[in-house]
């Protein structure tokens, strides 16, 4: 029996806090509605509050039920409450015109086209949003205007440094020809040096600043989280407390309820040692949808039963259709995309499973360094597997792009080289070759991979300037097994992506973005699976049955969205294994 294990109340008359106020967590956690419930309740005790989102999948607008801009508005029914919606893709594309106009008809298309795409990537975006909330961090007269600031979302630790790095304010920039891959996103910010300094000191001062990392009680956020801390605290952010939301803290004797407060109570038997010393809140799982203000009042504080009317059964497709699918279309090289914790692995290994059970020849692979394909599956006549050691293989990239750097750089230089080397599109271009390799190997096999390059970083590659800089300068040509990958997988006739999400708004605006990321690089998906949906469940519980209405309008804009090519998979209560991932796809165990 695993024991449980309980935290205190985020109640803000006890939770020790700052003037600003920094929500993150992994998407889809809800640090969106904390941060709007702790607004809203800070403003109801008489302080004066501004809440800001820089979050590319902002939902303020929903939440509070108004439109919204990146001009404070005042919300009627809160006194003393502001709201500024930052949206970082517009900050992103204004910051990248800024960059790229003075070289327009002085250089080619073909070098301006790789500026482009140099700007824009995860790294960019983030860094025209610090841009952007820098001034309510360092402008006196605004700041002086509110008792608190808070903030939906924080910068990640690899912001920070590169912002703090000496070389990127000086030579290095203008005259380096090494072609780092997050190299040209701070090429226009030289004039606010002091500006992002200051910005910087503020957040390491304990007196001001507090980072609320937000989770739920499962390991994929709870690891984010702590990733996430540790970023923070080695560049000098230490005041940090988290928050674990959506807990069930009583059953109502609802056997789904009870599988549900089983899942969280074993999850934090594994709680991260990296959080152990933080001091941890939790907040209870509600009934009620969080938008409107009454519900951003009740979050914190109580729940309220409320009336739910009966859920629409969805008629789904099952994965069997998908395998189906796949099989007719003759695809060769399947992935499996979606930001983490929605279950991109149990999804590659159903697919896999589900194609070997049809007699196809099946390489099940992946990178997620949280799951182990041979916890899930065993290999059979028809499945083989492999895993690509994510970090092992980003060692060996940087040592490569160092060694050469450092026959030319000094030792400032190479510090910047280095942190950009940490960075998430170094790392999808690391694990990309290794992916390169497998797929290069096997021709009579169907590829299955977990987890996949943004078309972003695929953009990057296949730009002239960045293919060669990237790849050649390790190595001094380019893989022929990478030169033959990028073609095959614009290919809709061979390459298969499947968008792997949830029925919620977060990893839906997510997977959304994804997809437009890869019509970009002309890569383009038919299929959604919409993971751990409670929508066609038997419950009795008041709870399950308002996540059922709230899953139901996602479900619908998705099936929308794909022209009903998606596949809902419902909730279960099994740990992963080979058994439940074929009892997911209605196969006799």
């Amino acid at each position: 029996m695993v024991q449980s294990r309980t935290f205190e109340p985020f109640d803000l008359d006890s939770v020790p806090i700052t003037k600003f106020m920094f929500f993150t967590g992994k998407g889809g956690v809800g640090k969106t509605s904390v941060a709007c419930a702790t607004a809203v309740t800070l403003a109801d005790k008489g302080f004066k509050v501004l809440l800001i989102s820089t979050d590319p999948a902002s939902n303020l607008q929903d939440v509070f039920e108004i439109e919204l801009t990146n001009t404070q508005t005042r919300i009627e029914g809160v006194d003393n409450l502001w709201v500024v919606n930052l949206n970082p893709i517009d900050a992103a594309q204004a910051y990248r015109d800024s960059v790229i106009e003075p070289y327009i008809g002085k250089l080619p298309d073909n070098i301006l086209t790789n500026m482009k795409e140099q700007l824009s990537g995860s790294c960019t975006v983030e860094i025209a949003a610090f841009n952007e909330f820098t001034k309510y961090l360092v402008d006196n007269d605004g700041i002086d205007t509110y008792d608190y600031i808070i903030f939906d979302t924080a910068p990640t630790g690899h912001t920070l440094r590169m912002l703090q790095l000496p070389s990127a304010w000086d030579h290095f920039i203008s005259e380096s020809t090494h072609g780092a891959s997050c190299l040209g996103q701070l090429s226009g910010l030289q004039d606010n040096k002091q500006k992002y300094a200051d910005a910087v000191e503020i957040l390491g001062d304990r007196t001001k600043t507090t980072i609320v990392l937000v989770a739920k009680a499962d390991s994929s956020p709870l690891f984010e989280a702590e990733r996430a801390s540790k970023e923070l605290i080695d560049i000098g952010i230490s005041n940090q407390v988290l928050v674990i939301n959506g807990m069930i803290t009583k059953s109502s004797n609802d056997a789904i309820e009870e599988s549900m407060i089983h899942k969280q109570h074993l999850a934090l038997s594994k709680f991260p040692q990296g959080l152990e010393l933080l001091r941890t809140y939790e907040i209870p799982l509600r009934s009620y949808n969080v938008t409107g203000i009454e519900s951003l009042r009740y979050l914190l504080y109580k729940d309220t039963l409320i009336e739910t009317t009966a859920v629409p059964t969805i008629n789904s497709k099952e994965i069997d259709t998908l395998i189906s699918d796949l099989i007719t279309t003759n695809k060769k090289i399947i992935f499996t995309m979606g930001k983490g914790g929605v279950g991109k692995t149990t999804m590659a290994c159903a697919i896999a499973l589900g194609l070997a059970n049809r007699g196809q020849s099946v390489h099940l692979t992946t990178t997620d360094p949280a799951n182990h394909l041979k916890g899930f599956l065993k290999e059979h006549h028809n499945i083989t597997m492999s895993e690509i050691d994510e970090q092992k293989e980003l060692l060996k990239y940087q040592e490569e792009v160092l060694s050469v750097a450092r026959e030319t750089m000094d030792e400032a230089d190479l510090e910047y080289i280095k942190e950009d080397l940490r960075s998430p599109c170094t790392q999808e271009i690391a694990v990309f070759r290794a992916f390169a390799e497998i797929v290069d190997r096997s021709s009579d096999e169907i590829i299955v991979i977990d987890t996949a390059p943004t078309g972003h970083t695929l953009l990057l590659l296949d730009s002239t300037q960045s293919y060669h800089n990237e790849i050649a300068r390790s190595q001094g040509e380019v893989p022929e097994s990478v030169k033959r990958l990028l073609p095959r997988l614009r290919n809709q006739n061979e390459t298969e992506v499947v968008i792997v999400s949830l029925a919620e708004a977060t990893p839906y605006f997510e997977a959304s973005r994804l997809i437009e990321d890869l019509q970009r690089a002309n890569i383009f998906s038919k299929w959604w699976i919409v993971n751990s949906s409670l929508v066609n469940v038997e419950t009795c519980s008041s709870i399950l049955k308002a996540k059922q209405m709230s899953e139901y309008h996602w479900i619908s804009t998705i099936s929308e969205k794909t022209k009903g090519n998606t596949i809902i998979v419902p909730w279960i209560a099994e740990a992963i294994n080979e058994d439940s991932i074929k009892a997911l796809m209605n196969e006799r165990i």
